[in-house]
């Protein structure tokens, strides 16, 4: 089909598809014949080896991101008066978790580069019921994590880090998730790594060994050890706890995910080298930053549109790639224009207004190790037709 002079490809081109090979098969398939498919070695593996990846102190595998949050705040007794100061530029359950301990969420603004939380906005929303800070190191780029560390060692209160999309990045040399702090990172199905859902909570030995009684019913002794013939079926429940815990399943994904990690890293990099070199001189465009002392592990690459130089907005943008197959997402609705949130807190759009106002003119473009070159060449193609069409 064609639209003018650009021909509409038949086939959809998914926004962030799993690259999963014949390695990750061969590992759930070997799973599947044992006689352990949910917590157990292969779990295990899965920590030890996310460990010495990423020099994590201890980690501790669990069935979402959300999850290793919610351990986190429940683990350092977080809950009913505490305060929690995050960002309205994230997901949804960052905030969640805080109201499931029964804590207040405090959403300060971002930055207008990284759209990560502004350090200088975090200290000026301390109070004498602030107990953790927890940022969220957006589309892969790390925070401002000395000034964040600084403020938070000041007031002597904890930092949890949501690192749903850093796996592999780096700050001023420091691998995310290689520090003591509480840090959860996502294997979501769009993720730069998955398990189709899940998680790794990192952090301070002792920390860990107290979050894994949390994260399984509060039980002394996990399944693995109790059915194993070294093991004994006596537990003790010392605490009311969930059930957040891993698969054998899940994990044997995340072995062969892993290995292919530095590879995967490799070809999103230059993907985004593709599409710097395509937008970043347009006036259409606003591309998104790297700031010099991180390494983005680029989970996202979000464009910002610049209005003025467009007789159309956002969504139709959306519209019109979908309309040529191509598929997109928008991180993230604001949490603070939630109908839950601005109702109970009264909030309003431009309480936030460096979130709100660079929401109204953002798009995640497709970014997935699996995207070939055709496939991005048709992408910028795309784009930048579209640019000319709807040009003010």
């Amino acid at each position: 089909m064609a639209s003018g002079t650009f021909t509409v490809r038949d086939q959809f081109i998914p926004f962030s598809p799993p690259n999963i090979g014949e390695e990750e098969i061969a590992e759930v398939v070997d799973t599947l014949r044992t006689d352990w498919i949910t917590t157990g070695p292969k779990t295990r593996r899965f920590e030890q080896e996310f460990c010495e990846a990423f020099g994590c102190p201890a980690a501790l595998a669990v069935n979402s991101c959300t999850a290793g949050l919610h351990i986190s705040l429940a683990t350092l007794g977080i809950g009913l008066g505490d305060e929690v100061i995050t960002t309205p530029h994230t997901f949804c359950s960052t905030v969640n978790v805080i109201e499931h301990v029964g804590a207040k969420p405090i959403l300060v603004d971002v930055l207008p580069d990284t759209l990560n939380i502004s350090p200088s906005a975090i200290a000026a929303a301390i109070t004498d019921r602030t107990k953790a800070i927890m940022p969220v190191h957006y589309a892969g780029h790390p925070c401002e994590m000395d000034e964040i560390q600084a403020i938070a060692d000041r007031h002597g209160i904890h930092v949890i880090e949501d690192a749903a999309h850093p796996v592999s990045g780096k700050y001023k040399g420091r691998t995310i998730g290689s520090g003591t702090n509480p840090t959860s990172f996502s294997f979501y199905a769009t993720k730069n790594m998955t398990t189709a859902e899940g998680g790794m909570l990192t952090g301070d030995p002792d920390f860990i060994a107290r979050a894994k009684v949390v994260s399984l019913h509060g039980m002394s002794k996990d399944a693995w050890k109790r059915y194993d013939k070294a093991g004994g079926w006596w537990y003790d429940v010392i605490l009311p706890g969930f059930k957040y815990n891993m698969t054998d399943l899940q994990a044997s994904l995340g072995l062969g995910q892993l290995r292919k990690l530095s590879a995967f890293q490799a070809r999103r990099r230059e993907i985004v080298a593709r599409y710097h070199d395509a937008f970043g001189s347009s006036p259409f465009f606003e591309i998104p930053v790297e700031r010099p002392e991180v390494e983005s592990s680029w989970h996202l690459y979000v464009l910002r549109l610049n209005p003025e130089a467009w007789r159309i907005d956002r969504n139709q943008f959306i519209e019109e790639l979908k309309a040529r197959n191509i598929g997109t997402s928008v991180h993230y609705i604001p949490v603070h224009i939630h109908p839950f949130y601005a109702e109970k807190y009264g909030f309003r759009q431009m309480d936030f207004p460096v979130c709100y106002t660079n929401f109204e003119r953002m798009v995640s473009m497709p970014l997935s190790a699996k995207h070939t070159d055709e496939e991005i060449d048709y992408i910028i193609e795309a784009t930048l037709d579209l640019a000319e069409r709807f040009r003010a």
